[in-house]
């Protein structure tokens, strides 16, 4: 690699910066430089292949392996900028106070934290993960560096993460902190006019943990025990993973769960992806992190050691767009606004959740196939109701899970370390139930990372009204935390069996835990649900649709994809078979022919 770009921006006769040179030899050396410039950022650098290696984070390197810094890759510097420290005079590159907030030396390390050579570690930036050990004063330990892949935006963004060992922290980390007074102020005297347009994302992230006071609550549906088949209706893959709404409003962006809880920093990449749609916009669709094509609940769970897997944010509806209320539009027509955008932003972090159309039964045979969590029938006319479980929308289950309590925990037993099972609950009428235990599902690092979350909700005396009978002693807590568990069947009094463990909730309020009562879809009249019910909670006034979808076209979103709420009118064959062709771009990710080509699905007869 040379040093072109870097030479290329620099006046060398009015810069102090060093014009240096490649060298031959490399010495494994890192430094991390404050740089007070137009706006305060820091520059990693890491000595490889005889140059320093490049990267301006803008929020600073953090010990928290939770905090995933941007860091916007940069042309290589000379070997000797790693001593530099000074000003950069105005009307220079990069104008501003440059100083030294952390140096040391640094290993280049494989999966298993082994060393790797300068050519394997080469090999792996290029693939776009390099993982390495550092010992400086400030920072230590293992971190990686992540490209991020599919970015359609300029520059060359990666994520910068600290990985869990022994130098890891929990609490708020600040760059920023370790710097004296006297050095902020200089930075701050000495700041200039803006530098050159330089490759950057800039984005602000309010406190991960903060819970809007302001939200849109989002529609849910109503649990069913078996799928059908209707022309009024359509059916979508359920996805499994964080129901989360978006607001885009100037560039603004709000993202957050059920419950009003942000994920703008947690999910970093797809906050991205949002700030860069030119549209004012409120989105409804599921975070999920796709692992060999699906999606992983468990991972996204500990996204922060899994952030090398795609991150992806499904819409599946659209309730405003440019200050127009869609929400009283039929389904299908916010449908056929939504693929518009979505073609129209091509963003592979913002896919548009397809549907197909009438058969819903072999559209369940094709979930199950693929070990998905379900599938969601939608009455195709369907208006959208903030808050409002509707019968409109019905989610049909393959594999059995649901949302419980965490109510306490058992004693481990031989080798195992923090605890044993956890203790579930449901309410019930306002009434904590026990609904079972689980010790399975777990890893040493989740068993270690949940037995601390715990610790500060121990309570002496045991939440529920009647006595619960366990095999070891049992720590109670209060009732606040979250989990979703897998389970092969519920008995007739409630009781799981044999649950696992599949992650916490922090999505969900443990005040909506509840009993979930299956309506038999023997009791629902797919012909004849009333919208009545729903009316309620829709906004009194009504938009004409040919108005509203008129000017959308006109002044919005411009496409020459055919609408995907179109009815089709070919009639299946009479061996049931089903056209792959019906299924979607974004359906068809997880649910695709077979190895040998075949284009059909063929659906047992019931």
């Amino acid at each position: 690699m040379t040093l072109t770009k870097y030479k290329q921006k620099r006046k060398f006769q009015e810069t102090p910066e060093p014009s240096g040179k490649k060298n031959p030899t490399t010495n494994h050396r890192f430094v991390v430089q404050r740089h007070h410039a137009s706006r305060l950022h820091y520059d990693l650098r890491l000595e490889l292949d005889g140059v320093l290696k490049s990267w301006a984070v803008p929020k600073g390197p953090s010990l928290n392996p939770k905090d995933k810094r941007l860091a916007m890759m940069v042309e290589d510097h000379p070997v000797d900028y790693i001593s530099f420290e000074g000003e950069i005079p105005k009307g220079n590159y990069g104008a501003g106070m440059v100083i030294i907030w952390d140096k040391g030396t640094f290993t280049p390390i494989n999966e298993k934290s082994e060393p790797i050579t300068d050519k394997q570690a080469l090999a792996a930036l290029k693939k776009g993960q390099l993982k390495f050990h550092v010992k400086g004063k400030r920072l230590k330990g293992e971190f990686a560096l992540v490209k991020i892949k599919n970015n359609q935006s300029s520059g060359d963004p990666w994520l910068l993460v600290k990985h869990r060992d022994d130098d890891a922290v929990d609490k708020k980390y600040n760059s920023e902190d370790f710097v004296t007074s006297q050095d902020k102020n200089a930075g701050e005297k000495k700041k200039e006019a803006p530098d050159p347009p330089r490759p950057r994302v800039n984005i602000r992230f309010p406190k991960s943990s903060m819970k809007l006071t302001q939200y849109q609550k989002p529609m849910l549906a109503t649990l069913t025990d078996n799928p059908f088949d209707d022309k009024e209706w359509i059916f979508e893959i359920k996805w499994d993973g964080y129901r989360a709404v978006a607001e885009v409003t100037g560039g603004n962006v709000k993202f957050y769960s059920r419950n009003g809880l942000s994920f703008l920093e947690k999910f970093a990449v797809i906050t991205e992806s949002l700030q860069k749609i030119k549209h004012n916009v409120v989105l409804d669709g599921e975070v999920v992190l796709l692992n060999d094509n699906q999606p992983d609940f468990q991972k996204l769970q500990q996204y922060e050691d899994n952030y090398h897997l795609p991150l992806v944010y499904y819409v599946f509806d659209l309730l405003n767009l440019d200050g127009k209320d869609l929400k009283t539009l039929p389904l299908v027509d916010r449908k056929e606004i939504l693929k518009k955008l979505t073609d129209k932003i091509n963003d592979p972090v913002i896919r548009y959740s397809d549907h197909i159309e009438e058969k819903g039964k072999a559209f369940f045979e094709m979930a199950r196939n693929k070990n998905l969590e379900g599938i969601i029938a939608k009455k195709a006319d369907s208006e959208y109701a903030n808050g409002y479980r509707s019968k409109q929308w019905l989610k049909i289950k393959y594999q059995l899970n649901r949302e419980a309590i965490i109510a306490g925990y058992t004693k481990p037993r031989g080798s195992r370390k923090h605890f044993g099972a956890l203790i579930l609950a449901q309410y019930e009428k306002n009434k904590l139930v026990y609904i079972g235990h689980t010790g399975t599902g777990f890893n040493q690092q989740m068993l270690k990372d949940l037995y601390q979350k715990m610790q500060p909700l121990v309570i002496e005396k045991s939440p529920f009204s009647e006595k619960i009978k366990t095999n070891m002693p049992v720590t109670w807590l209060k009732p606040n935390l979250v989990c979703q568990v897998n389970f092969t069947e519920a008995t007739e009094d409630g009781k799981l069996r044999h649950p696992v463990y599949m992650g916490l909730r922090e999505d969900k309020n443990f005040k909506e835990v509840e009993k979930e009562t299956e309506e038999p879809l023997k009791n629902l009249s797919m012909k004849t649900v009333s919208k009545k019910s729903v009316s309620k909670a829709l906004p009194k006034k009504k938009d004409a649709k040919k108005e509203v979808v008129k000017a959308i076209k006109k002044t919005a979103v411009k496409s020459s994809t055919k609408p995907t709420a179109a009815k089709s009118t070919k009639k299946p064959a009479s061996s049931k078979e089903i056209n792959h062709k019906k299924l979607k771009k974004s359906t068809s990710e997880l649910v695709s022919p077979d190895d040998k080509g075949d284009k059909t699905i063929l659906v047992e007869k019931r």
